[in-house]
């Protein structure tokens, strides 16, 4: 099992995971069809399969493109919101897509209809891969849009936390720096929070990304992972979990807020090289 880290938009991350053995793939919130294909005609795969984490624009704009351009395609998401879904898949439901096995773990929040996908090959000593969408970030998780700090909880205590700690995280957007400054704020004194930040920083100059994590790394730097630890309670003023999450999600969404986002179409068409004839007379 291959996986294809593909950066679009302004910091989202699409991914194409290839079963080497047939050259088929799956694509993991297809946004951009048209960056998608070059990667499919590079590597020489048969795209089979969408498995789309929640319906944003930014994960899930390609999939009427997408299912025009190759009939049959199987669309996956637990959404009706879901562009072009084929079929709604619900928590625990497993996939099979060659040797490739997804299990879907459902846990709303960041959307009502969000759905993480947990991916291995049996008999493979590579770790798992768990797509986690805008669930969990490296150093972070997703904003409430749809949900409660109670549901977040159980998403990460229950349902991703307790994933084996080798599974590979891969997120739905690069913003690890931000989220690490936000940690480093909450635990100074984690030594795990000051290296991993400065290798974040690092591959951010150099324009590379941070993906995957492990779970095993995120317990020791991610704050939302680490409610029941007495300096990320302290951080909070609270010691419930749910209340000390609850607070760390309302901090972090006041935490040097990015500029404003460029609008969503305009961004869209500079990623489909709409603007190049405009760029170029000038």
């Amino acid at each position: 099992m291959k996986v294809k880290v593909i950066s679009v938009l302004e910091d989202n991350y699409m991914y194409l995971v290839i079963e080497e053995s047939t050259r088929d793939a799956v694509a993991v919130d297809a946004a951009v069809p048209k960056r998608l294909l070059e990667i499919i005609k590079k590597e020489d795969v048969v795209l089979r399969a969408i498995l789309t984490t929640h319906h944003h624009w930014d994960h899930a704009r390609g999939n009427e493109e997408l299912a025009q351009l190759f009939p049959g395609l199987q669309v996956f998401g637990a959404d009706e919101r879901v562009g072009a879904l084929t079929h709604k898949v619900t928590h625990g439901q497993e996939l099979t897509f060659g040797a490739i096995r997804v299990r879907c773990l459902f846990p709303p929040c960041h959307t009502s209809g969000h759905m993480c996908y947990f991916m291995w090959e049996d008999d493979s000593p590579d770790a798992p891969a768990l797509f986690s969408g805008d669930t969990l970030f490296v150093g972070g998780c997703g904003q409430f849009f749809e949900g409660t700090a109670e549901q977040m909880h159980t998403n990460l205590t229950q349902i991703l936390g307790t994933l084996p700690k080798d599974t590979k995280v891969f997120c739905g957007h690069e913003c690890t720096v931000r989220n690490l400054k936000f940690a480093s704020k909450v635990e100074p004194e984690n030594e795990a929070v000051k290296e991993k930040l400065a290798w974040a920083k690092q591959r951010d100059d150099e324009d590379l990304p941070t993906v995957p994590s492990t779970l095993h790394e995120e317990f020791l730097y991610n704050p939302f992972l680490r409610v029941t630890e007495e300096a990320v309670q302290k951080f909070t003023g609270q010691t419930e979990p749910v209340e000390v999450l609850r607070t760390l999600r309302s901090q972090r969404d006041n935490f040097k807020k990015p500029k404003e986002r460029p609008n969503p179409q305009a961004m869209l068409a500079f990623d489909w090289g709409l603007f190049g004839p405009l760029l170029e007379k000038k």
